[in-house]
């Protein structure tokens, strides 16, 4: 398909990728949106954690947070909200391994491209209700997951999956973690996620879950470094490198076969232009790009009546076009 006009509204205040994506993060007050939680017991022993708002509809949105957040992460509680109280879908958001709250109980962590979670979220939300639709929404690096998973199954690993969508996803992973490490503030974000990186990893490795000298962990001062002594080793790739290349869903979205818009902001400073599947757009009828003007890296904050962030209003839109 060939690229969507974006009709992000631009704002002068708001047009900073920086401001747009820092401002949510610290000072975005979402309005109560009540959760209910549920567990999913794994195969491999471990578990994770979702947590439901269901009332009438017969579909479902399933959305996946990004690195280090988790259900309770202000956009993920936000289009929940959105989703389910003002549009009256159901709406699942899951907490990725050791993101709920509690450490999880096998070494492991996740990963850009923890398809089988993602199933297995499925597959419970559907014991516990019989969808006819389902769609799913990722963010960051839950988007890249997201996007790795509708690329690879689709709709035939459970037929009712119908469209995904994608917000502000480093979909080449390698080119954007570089950006990250070569500059002040980029340093300064991944540094943000690398405390709890780190801090986790030592709590297993206090409880014995762990095997990995804690020095080692410590000593842990990019996503390199974490890569490829935690990440890349535990979820089978030889190192970092091959982490970064085997799970970039920019490897693989041209086999996309389901409604999946990709919606990328111009300022986003985590995205290299890599990020941006301009060529996989214009080749593959499935596959839609947006290109905002503005919006920073999980941001799209607008002037507008409500409490709402342009995302929210975004996919709405799209999950009416592909109904």
């Amino acid at each position: 398909m060939p690229l969507v006009d974006s009709k992000f509204p631009v704002n002068t205040f708001l047009n900073n990728g920086h401001l747009q994506t820092l401002y949510p993060y610290f000072f975005r007050k979402i309005p109560a949106v009540t959760l209910q939680r549920d567990r999913i017991d794994l195969k491999d022993g471990d578990f994770i954690d979702v947590d439901y708002l269901v009332g009438e509809s017969d579909e479902l949105v399933v959305l996946s947070h990004g690195l280090e957040g988790s259900s309770n992460t202000g956009y993920i509680r936000g289009m929940a909200k959105h989703l389910g109280e003002m549009h009256n879908y159901d709406v699942v958001a899951w907490n990725m391994r050791s993101c709920s709250g509690e450490l999880n109980r096998r070494d492991k962590f996740y990963h850009a491209a923890s398809c089988g979670d993602l199933n297995a979220v499925l597959l419970h939300a559907l014991s516990r209700k019989n969808y006819k639709k389902i769609h799913l929404i990722g963010f960051s690096l839950g988007g890249n997951l997201t996007a790795f998973y509708a690329s690879q199954f689709g709709n035939r690993e459970i037929s009712q999956v119908c469209s995904a969508t994608i917000f502000s996803s480093p979909i080449h992973l390698e080119s954007s973690i570089k950006k990250l490490h070569n500059t002040q503030i980029g340093n300064f974000y991944s540094e943000s996620f690398l405390v709890t990186m780190r801090k986790k990893a030592l709590e297993k490795q206090r409880l014995g879950i762990l095997d990995i000298d804690p020095e080692r962990i410590r000593a842990c001062r990019n996503f390199i470094d974490f890569d490829n002594l935690i990440t890349a080793p535990l979820h089978g790739f030889k190192d970092a490198h091959e982490y970064y290349e085997e799970a970039s869903a920019i490897n693989v979205i041209h086999k996309t076969k389901i409604p999946t818009l990709f919606v990328q902001s111009k300022d986003d400073p985590f995205l290299t232009k890599e990020c941006f599947p301009l060529r996989q757009a214009r080749q593959n009828k499935n596959l839609f790009l947006e290109i905002t003007p503005t919006g920073g890296h999980v941001g799209f904050m607008y002037f507008n009546k409500g409490l709402s962030f342009w995302a929210e209003d975004r996919s709405i839109e799209f999950l009416k076009e592909v109904a």
